[in-house]
């Protein structure tokens, strides 16, 4: 199966360990997709300071193409985090950094690249929602992750240009989370999923409800984790021949699990 992953990549840097770890949703999905064995891909935007050096360079060394990216002058995305019992805590960033002064239409220079792709992936962190309408016309499954701090009437606006919708909803009650996802689907989205931290993640496809229980570990970082469970379920789904959700969410467990005992998204600090 081969796969893309558009918009943000990131430099996560844990200030108290004056340590940085490549990342970003859209990166880490093709990361994620290329260890669960995909041809993977990563389409956006590389400042021009170290750290965006160090991403790239990890990227490439991962085996992830990164020959349609562009460069921009100015810095890399960056996010500051730190961990409290193995839990990431999100301080802050520069959003984007140099990637939200670029307009993200260059993404389509190449339409013959971009129609290679069995499932393009993207980000509510890419800057890419005036173009997305375009993206999902590429005959292929448009997956968008809206992640958690999404404003529902925003996040349900975009839901008829995409065809699987995530969202991160820990901190949400249950009823709550349910009732988005039925609205998130009677808007156009096929498949919506919702990861809940501890909690079952649920996932609706517009006729049945499904639930998943996460698979306990102590966890080293649990950064990345909700990034994993969405690379491993539309992996494990879209990619078989006879897709079974069950399956595919149990597999997104134990990835996601996996995930969190690793530093950083999927390692490789600098």
């Amino acid at each position: 199966m081969k796969v893309i992953g558009i918009g943000d990549n990131v430099v996560d840097d844990y200030t108290t360990r004056r340590t940085m770890y490549p990342g970003g949703n859209a990166l880490n999905f093709a990361v994620y997709a290329s260890i669960l064995g995909c041809e993977a891909a990563y389409l956006g935007v590389f400042g021009t300071d170290r750290a965006a050096e160090h991403v790239r360079k990890t990227a490439d060394g991962l085996g992830i193409d990164t020959s349609h990216c562009i460069t921009a002058d100015g810095p890399n995305g960056r996010a500051e985090l730190k961990l409290e019992d193995g839990e990431r805590i999100f301080l802050g960033s520069n959003e984007g950094g140099v990637a939200k002064s670029v307009p993200m239409d260059f993404v389509f220079n190449d339409v013959d690249y971009l129609e290679s792709f069995a499932l393009i992936h993207t980000s509510a962190y890419s800057y890419i929602d005036p173009y997305l309408e375009r993206l999902g016309s590429f005959g292929c499954p448009l997956s968008y992750d809206f992640s958690d701090d999404f404003d529902a009437d925003a996040a349900l606006a975009l839901c008829p240009h995409v065809d699987i919708a995530f969202f991160s909803c820990a901190d949400r009650a249950e009823s709550e989370t349910t009732d988005l996802l039925e609205a998130a689907s009677a808007a156009g989205a096929g498949l919506v999923a919702a990861t809940r931290g501890a909690s079952d993640a649920i996932v609706y496809d517009g006729t049945r409800w499904f639930r998943q229980a996460p698979v306990m570990v102590k966890p080293v970082d649990t950064l990345g984790a909700g990034d994993a469970f969405s690379a491993a379920l539309l992996v494990n789904y879209l990619g078989s021949d006879a897709p079974q959700i069950e399956q595919a969410l149990e597999q997104a467990a134990r990835f996601a699990a996996r995930i969190c005992k690793l530093e950083g998204a999927f390692g490789h600090g600098l």
